[in-house]
């Protein structure tokens, strides 16, 4: 027996209450689930018919984000010289580390600090495209390791947006792109 395929409606439903949630949550770590059900225009029924509980949300916007950060690296390549790819990817892990400011430990402790995060390899391997087209064209140092800008990149999820955050992000980027490039002759 195939199970019925959802209906247009709740899929309508479920993306505008990530969409609400992602902003925020941006916006307050401690975003209150009924404000978001409202400002979806949905109740607080069909939001935890979707998402039963607060880390299940905070979860899925998680899945999201990371996927369309891995699926953006190569688009990014397809438009942009690889210095300039991996910048512009870099904002938007910083962009996305605003999501994860304060809720980074409801993640740590679901992916059981990374030991099971399926999204793991596959960010870091984002990371590997960039730097090896960058590496190709010269713009970047050969033989850099991926693991380790992703621990560079890390420092994101600790800026707080409301302190200042966005401009430390883009002069901590700026430092991190300096490290990575080859060294003019």
């Amino acid at each position: 027996m195939n199970p019925r395929p959802t209906r247009r409606d709740a899929l309508d439903n479920r993306e505008r209450i990530l969409t609400v949630a992602r902003e925020a949550i941006a916006a307050s770590s401690s975003a209150s689930l009924t404000a978001i059900a409202k400002e979806a225009g949905v109740g607080i029924g069909t939001l935890y018919r979707h998402f039963p509980t607060r880390e299940a949300l905070i979860l899925e916007l998680y899945r999201h984000d990371i996927q369309h950060l891995i699926d953006r690296a190569p688009v990014l390549l397809a438009d942009h010289p690889p210095l300039i790819a991996l910048r512009l990817w870099f904002d938007e892990v910083a962009h996305y580390g605003r999501l994860k400011y304060g809720v980074a430990e409801v993640i740590h402790a679901a992916i059981d600090g990374g030991a099971d995060d399926e999204y793991f390899a596959p960010f870091v391997a984002a990371i590997a495209v960039l730097l090896k087209a960058g590496a190709a064209d010269g713009s970047l140092k050969s033989g850099l390791d991926p693991e380790d800008v992703l621990l560079q990149l890390s420092v994101l999820w600790r800026l707080d947006p409301a302190r200042g955050g966005e401009a430390r992000a883009g002069r901590i980027l700026d430092l991190i792109v300096d490290g990575l490039r080859t060294p003019s002759p």
